[in-house]
């Protein structure tokens, strides 16, 4: 199995991953597309479309995509990171090495992300609160000229 920790930022990524099986761990940099030269290793498809950051690899069919895949994706407090670091030197490489670590060692400060059917449910009420609003301004408005 395979456990990558990435420090994603909007012009690379800074990978770090471990596998399980055999002990090898390896560091990439991969640039995004339109930021300069993207970096792959080859042989390895599973680097392709990990240049988009995470959200659109979320929104891309939702969680089931990835289940497919039988990949797990895991989004981190940024702040719960930062206080579990030991010393305070920041780089990039150092960041990914101590998400990677934060993983092996079960302590991966997770968040909650919605799956694609509660994104979507959220998305419908946010739409009929919004027209709930719109129909009582319109009332207040017209209550409002009844009055005058």
């Amino acid at each position: 199995m395979l456990i990558i920790g990435v420090d994603y930022h909007p012009s690379f990524q800074q990978i770090a991953f471990v596998n399980t099986e055999t002990g090898e761990l390896e560091e990439y940099r991969l640039q995004h597309r339109g930021s300069g030269k993207v970096l792959s290793r080859s042989g390895n498809r599973w680097w392709k479309g990990a240049c988009w950051g995470w959200k659109p690899v979320a929104r891309r069919g939702g969680s089931s995509d990835l289940a497919e895949l039988n990949f797990e994706l895991w989004i981190g407090d940024a702040s719960e990171i930062r206080a579990k670091r030991v010393r305070k030197k920041k780089t990039d490489r150092e960041d990914a090495r101590h998400i990677l670590g934060l993983l092996l060692e079960n302590r991966f400060p997770r968040i909650w992300v919605p799956s694609g059917d509660n994104r979507d449910v959220r998305q419908l009420l946010w739409h009929r609160h919004r027209m709930v609003q719109m129909r009582t301004r319109i009332m207040n408005q017209l209550q409002a000229v009844a009055l005058n």
